[in-house]
């Protein structure tokens, strides 16, 4: 009598299992509390560069923006706005908690005049780029 492939490989499944538990147990001192992060789609034109984050449920007030070192940090929280009591959640996928993104700047990007917006979900950063100063010279002739 020919074993049933269920049979047959789960013996391989158990250890799976034990391995992907011991990995867990071992990792959770090195976690965060950084549980959501936000998507960003980053694009360039002629005269700016361009941060558009998902961030819907976080206030605008919520946000902190900075540039230190040449690296522009956006942080803040979505926070987690249920009434739990009498519910018993099947499925929960959205993500909230403290997010932080980071982004080092080019030496290029004006950080004096970098100007944010926040609107439907979507914070929008310009990174202006520096006026390219062209000196004019004059050339003697020999």
């Amino acid at each position: 009598m020919l074993a049933r492939r269920n049979d047959l490989f789960e013996p391989f499944m158990e250890l799976q299992r034990e391995v992907d538990r011991l990995f867990s147990e071992f990792m959770k001192p090195f976690r965060t509390d950084v549980e959501f992060l936000p998507k960003v789609d980053a694009y360039e034109t002629e005269g700016k560069v361009v941060l558009e984050l998902e961030i819907p449920g976080v206030k605008k007030d919520e946000l902190k923006i900075t540039v230190e070192d040449g690296i522009l940090r956006i942080s803040g929280e979505k926070k987690a706005e249920r009434d739990e009591k009498g519910r018993n959640y099947r499925i929960v996928e959205r993500s909230f908690g403290k997010f932080e993104r980071a982004f080092s700047l080019p030496d290029y990007v004006d950080i004096q005049n970098i100007k944010a917006k926040y609107n439907d979900g979507v914070l929008t950063i310009e990174l202006p780029k520096k006026k390219e100063e062209k000196p004019a010279l004059e050339i003697k002739v020999e």
